[in-house]
C-alpha cells in the first residue's frame, strides 16, 4: 500500500480548513472562523504555486465524465502539467500552510474530522506525487494509481457540489467565504423559513458578533423594515376584506415600534415573526 501522508494532501487540507469554518460558525466563533480563511487567503493565493496544484487535484476529485478515452485524456493533460510544476516551491509552501494551522488553529481535532471520499483523495494525492518523480516513478504503482483515479473521474457526482467547490476555489475575500458557508448553513437548517427569514438570519449571524458591521445591520434592518411597511402600505389600499385591514395595521404598528438599534436575538425574532406575517398578508391569508 502507497504510504499517505495527509498533511501534505493538499485536497483533505483545504477540506480540513472548511470543515473546520464551518464547526467555528455554527459555534457562533466567528473569529475562528476568519483565522482560517485568512488562512486560505494567504496560503492557496493565485500567485502561490500550491494554488496551482490544488486547482489540479480539484479538476481531477470533483470532475465528472461519462467517456473512457476523455478521462484518459484528462489524466495525460493532468500528468503534463503536475511534471511542471515547482516541486520544491510547492512543498515549501505546504510546509508554511502546515505551519500557520499548528500555530494560529488550536483546535486538537483538526487533523481528525472525517473526510467524504477521503481514500480517492489519497490516491489522487499519491498518483500526483508519482507524476512528479518523472523516469524514477514506480511504474506499476502509477498504473494502479491512474486506474483508480481514471475510475473515479468516471463517477457520476453532484452538480451542486461541483459548482460550489468551483466557486470556493475562486475566493479571495475571507467574509465572501465566510458568507457562503453561512447561508449553505441557514438554508439546511432552517428549510421551512422564507427566503426573506433565512437572509435576516443569514445578515444577523454574520454581523452580530463583528462591531466593524454593526452599522450596515443596522442598515440592513431599516432596509427590511421600510419595505415591510411599504408593502403593507401597497396591499391596504387595494385591500377590501375588512378582517385583512385590521391585520394590516396591527402588524404596521408593531413594524413601525420596532428599534433596529437594538441587535440581539428578541429584535431578530420579532423581525422573522414580522416578516412572515407580512408575506401571509400579501398572499391574502
Amino acid at each position: 500500500m502507497t504510504k499517505h501522508n495527509k498533511k501534505r494532501n493538499i485536497g483533505i487540507m483545504y477540506e480540513l480548513l472548511l470543515r473546520h469554518i464551518s464547526v467555528k460558525l455554527i459555534e457562533n466563533d466567528r473569529k475562528g472562523a476568519l483565522l482560517a480563511t485568512k488562512i486560505i487567503e494567504k496560503r492557496f493565493g493565485k500567485d502561490t504555486e500550491l494554488y496551482k496544484e490544488f486547482r489540479l487535484f480539484n479538476a481531477l476529485a470533483k470532475t465528472s465524465v461519462q467517456n473512457t478515452e476523455i478521462a484518459a485524456a484528462i489524466l495525460t493533460e493532468a500528468k503534463n502539467a503536475a511534471r511542471r510544476f515547482d516541486q520544491r516551491k510547492i512543498e515549501k509552501e505546504k510546509s508554511m500552510l502546515i505551519r500557520d494551522i499548528n500555530y494560529s488553529i488550536k483546535d486538537k481535532s483538526f487533523y481528525y474530522r472525517s473526510i467524504v471520499e477521503y481514500r480517492e483523495l489519497a490516491n489522487i494525492h499519491n498518483m500526483i506525487q508519482e507524476w512528479q518523480k518523472g523516469d524514477t516513478s514506480d511504474l506499476k504503482k502509477m498504473v494502479i494509481l491512474e486506474q483508480s483515479a481514471l475510475n473515479h473521474l468516471m463517477k457520476e457526482k453532484s452538480v451542486s457540489n461541483l459548482d460550489l467547490m468551483t466557486a470556493k476555489t475562486k475566493e479571495t475575500n475571507a467574509d465572501i467565504l465566510v458568507e457562503r458557508i453561512m447561508t449553505e448553513k441557514i438554508n439546511k437548517k432552517y428549510t421551512d423559513f422564507s427566503s426573506s427569514q433565512r437572509e435576516i438570519l443569514q445578515k444577523y449571524a454574520l454581523y452580530s458578533n463583528n462591531s466593524d458591521k454593526h452599522e450596515d445591520l443596522k442598515n440592513y434592518l431599516s432596509t427590511q423594515k421600510n419595505k415591510s411597511i411599504k408593502s403593507l402600505k401597497n396591499f391596504g389600499s387595494v385591500n377590501e376584506n375588512s378582517y385583512l385591514s385590521e391585520k394590516v395595521e396591527l402588524v404596521e404598528n408593531k413594524i413601525n415600534n420596532l428599534d433596529v438599534t437594538i441587535l440581539d436575538d428578541a429584535t431578530i425574532s420579532k423581525f422573522l415573526t414580522l416578516t412572515k406575517l407580512v408575506e401571509e398578508i400579501n398572499r391574502g391569508e
